[in-house]
């Protein structure tokens, strides 16, 4: 049975000071019968629609009615940091209503690090499309990240990291920098400072030998034969994770090709090696003589020895496999996996298997590629994929907790634009995920083949609160939403992100797995979603599914009582979200919630903020460390707010400190990366983040502090969905 236009009640508390003077320690008072009207005044002023269009709050003074003391002191102050308070919401509603589509959709800028131009200009250069003028552009955005000390960081902030120096060393040569230029020295010091090209990743090696720059023998070993294996074979491409498949496929078909592509001679990169005796250091054996690492690198180099055979009985067989792969994944989708090294390598298997760069196939996803260039004066940079899907979700979710209207045009558009980009086609989720209908969202406009778990519990939670005009096609897509999700779960109890029991953590020591994301695994973030969508659908904790969840945070969860956040900086993110879905179940009274909630007010600053650096992912010791930031405070926020009263000294700080941060057209400035591509390797900067999430934990400050009601389109009941098989 469907409950609709149900209302969900949270606790109250009185007024809350939310704004203190620097010094001052942030109280929850009582008012005056005067004062409380004053307030009501204030907060009456604030509704409807103000002077220049936007969304103005209908606030609700419930909750401030408690009877109080006679005579009780409240200076004026408190009724002023009440209405900033409001006018902070307000602002920041407004601020992110300004920045939605046409279309209905939000999308913010997705940055990254300089590996993505330095791939770029190399790219442009296979294809023979490097107009001087663009690879003049993504040069300058190259040279204009050079650290001091001749490197370049992958996160802001960062130390300079080896990969990504060469990478920048060696577009800047393409690009036609003299190699004996003061930063050109300055950058081939720095590769040797931080163990040579010998030392780098699998992936540079491979772009290298592609264009002949090294040789074939420095790079790992990847047969298009491994197309052939079964399904059911305990090692298959269906047991590496989804974006693994589309970046690794490409490759075996360019492995087993090899082109002959060559760049200008002066893209020569020896200078680069530290030791030119040792070239092949990346597979030196391990000391441990009996291990997971020495059984694949023996495994490698039986298989360059068969790459030398002259008759290889399988190979065309793998080809056709390879290809056939790869042509049925870039239809239904904006390029293959939607994502930037896929989608490059996927061109170039394209124009090495003889479809040419004007050939309409490989025309369009050079075509699709190319929509994630930004150009800014005179450079350019790139986007790893675009977000409007998660982006639009978080939008949401914000503006209804700051009391947009459920029927608002905003909303209304919005959901309608989600619920058209609903995958109900065939994915390769299905592999293991047999008896389930498709009904998951993607991060990106098309994606067909790779919907996801995190989008798809954001946007139900979203879709939920939202007074569409049409409830039979809302009710619909919602249900199918629901019960692909938990088809999803995992045998441990979590959730991972793209694929089911996605986990076999041996294969992270094949020699092309040193991007640290060859498997999909269970994660603490990605299930704390999930519980927190089916919690404020109507599951209790005692249902199945939701226990098996709760069970693997517990097991997931770190001794001083934070959770590790897998696709979002770092601890912070991932405890503030265990402990938001954790409340959502009424779980967050129990001792390992509140163990969590002591160690966000350890890591909390004296100012109220918290700020987690991108060393956490390298050295634990530095987690919940680094300089404050709007989105992080936020996540703080949200997890303190679940687990705490709204009289904690520590929640009032954190809200306090997010509305003097306020910019004046309602945004917050944020210079750091907060968000997680494969952690210690790639990391990502959201440019909506730092708006969503604090208008987000300010509005939920303010209505757990009046007991706001929030209006829910839909509730279901629990046992009108199927668990997952083999449970």
């Amino acid at each position: 049975m469907t409950r609709k236009a149900s209302r969900c009640k949270h606790r109250a508390i009185l007024a809350v000071d939310p704004c203190s003077a620097p010094g001052d320690n942030l109280v929850v008072q009582t008012l005056s019968a005067k004062q409380l009207a004053l307030a009501k005044k204030r907060a009456g002023r604030l509704s409807g629609r103000n002077r220049t269009g936007g969304f103005a709050l209908a606030t609700s003074t419930r909750g401030l009615d408690t009877p109080v003391t006679s005579g009780a002191p409240v200076g004026s102050r408190i009724q002023e940091r009440l209405e900033r308070l409001e006018q902070a919401i307000e602002s920041g509603a407004n601020h992110l209503l300004s920045l939605q589509v046409d279309a209905g959709y939000w999308v913010g800028e997705l940055e990254a690090d300089t590996t993505l131009e330095s791939d770029y200009i190399y790219y442009l250069h296979v294809l023979g499309k490097a107009d001087p003028e663009r690879i003049a552009k993504l040069a300058n955005y190259v040279r204009q990240r050079q650290l001091a000390d001749g490197g370049w960081s992958i996160y802001p902030g960062g130390p300079s990291e080896l990969n990504a120096t060469c990478k920048a060393y060696f577009a800047l040569k393409l690009a036609g920098d003299p190699q004996d230029s003061p930063h050109m020295t300055q950058a081939r010091a720095a590769v040797h400072r931080l163990g040579g090209l010998e030392h780098t990743n699998s992936y540079v090696r491979f772009y290298l030998a592609l264009v002949g720059a090294v040789g074939w023998d420095l790079v790992p070993a990847i047969l298009p034969e491994l197309m052939l294996l079964p399904n059911w074979f305990y090692l298959n491409i269906y047991e590496m994770s989804s974006w693994t498949r589309g970046i690794v496929i490409p490759m075996a078909i360019l492995s087993a090709v090899r082109p002959d592509w060559r760049l200008p001679e002066r893209a020569h990169v020896d200078e680069l090696f530290c030791d030119i005796s040792n070239k092949k250091a990346a597979f030196d054996w391990s000391d441990q003589l009996i291990s997971w690492r020495n059984f694949f690198l023996a495994l490698d180099r039986a298989l360059k020895l068969y790459e030398k055979l002259p008759w290889k009985p399988l190979r065309q067989r793998a080809l056709r496999e390879a290809k056939s792969w790869l042509l049925q994944h870039v239809e239904r989708t904006e390029g293959l996996a939607a994502i930037y090294p896929a989608m490059m390598n996927s061109i170039f298997a394209l124009i090495a298997l003889g479809h040419g760069p004007d050939d309409p196939l490989t025309a369009r996803e050079i075509r699709e590629f190319s929509r994630f260039e930004i150009e800014d004066g005179d450079t350019i940079r790139m986007q790893p994929c675009v977000s409007p899907v998660w982006d639009s979700c978080i939008a949401m979710v914000a503006l209804e907790e700051a009391g947009l209207p459920p029927d608002h045009p905003a909303l209304v558009k919005s959901a309608d634009w989600i619920l058209s980009k609903q995958v109900l086609g065939p994915g390769d989720w299905q592999v293991k995920n047999k008896d389930a209908e498709p009904g998951g969202w993607v991060f990106e406009f098309r994606n067909d083949f790779y919907p996801d778990v995190d989008d798809t519990a954001f946007v139900l939670m979203a879709l939920q609160r939202v007074k569409f005009p049409e409830p039979k096609r809302m009710e619909a897509a919602v249900r199918r939403g629901i019960q692909w999700l938990l088809s999803m779960q995992n045998r441990d109890g979590g959730w991972g992100a793209f694929d089911r029991d996605n986990n076999k953590a041996f294969l992270c020591n094949i020699p092309f797995a040193d991007h640290n994301a060859m498997i999909d695994p269970s994660t603490a973030d990605v299930t704390a979603r999930v519980l927190e969508c089916l919690g404020r659908y109507g599951w209790p904790a005692e249902h199945p599914a939701v226990q098996r969840g709760v069970k693997f945070l517990l097991q997931d969860q770190c001794e001083d009582g934070s959770w590790f956040g897998r696709w979002g900086v770092n601890y912070v993110y991932g405890t503030g979200g265990v402990l938001r879905a954790l409340e959502t179940v009424s779980l967050t009274a129990k001792e390992y919630c509140q163990r969590a909630v002591r160690w966000l007010r350890t890591v909390q600053k004296a100012d109220g903020s918290f700020g987690e650096s991108l060393r956490s992912y390298h050295e634990p010791a530095t987690k919940g460390q680094g300089k404050s930031t709007a989105s992080q405070t936020a996540w703080g926020l949200i997890g303190l707010l679940a687990g705490s009263d709204t009289s904690d000294p520590a929640i009032q700080s954190a809200s306090a400190y997010l509305v003097e941060q306020q910019n004046a057209d309602g945004s917050w400035s944020e210079d750091e990366f907060t968000g997680t591509g494969f952690p210690c390797v790639f990391y990502l900067k959201y440019h909506l983040y730092r708006n969503s999430f604090p208008l987000y934990a300010l509005a939920r400050f303010r209505n757990q502090a009046q007991e706001a009601r929030q209006y829910c389109a839909l509730t279901f009941q629990p046992g009108e969905f199927r668990l997952r098989s083999g449970f």
